[in-house]
């Protein structure tokens, strides 16, 4: 259901109602689409995240865990360029 902002406020009770039970409402400003309403059941689900593991749970988990690996910088400066 489309609400124009004015009427959303006036009927907020209502337009929180309908959000709970029959899904979005959407809240126009001057006709533009602007809001949505949701319920908190609905905006739980959208914001649900798989939990990731810690970095170094990963690295503890490699296939090469518990190798020494040897990281070496190289000195190289760049190279010359001629202006």
């Amino acid at each position: 259901m489309t609400w124009a902002f004015q009427d959303a406020k006036a009927r907020l009770s209502e337009v929180a109602r309908r959000a709970m039970t029959e899904g979005p409402q959407l809240v126009t400003v001057r006709g533009r689409p602007a809001l949505v309403v949701i319920s908190q059941a609905e905006f739980a689900a959208l914001n649900k995240r798989k939990r990731r593991p810690p970095l170094i749970e990963l690295f503890r988990h490699s296939p090469i865990a518990g190798e020494r690996i040897d990281l070496v910088r190289s000195r190289d400066t760049g190279r010359r360029v001629d202006l």
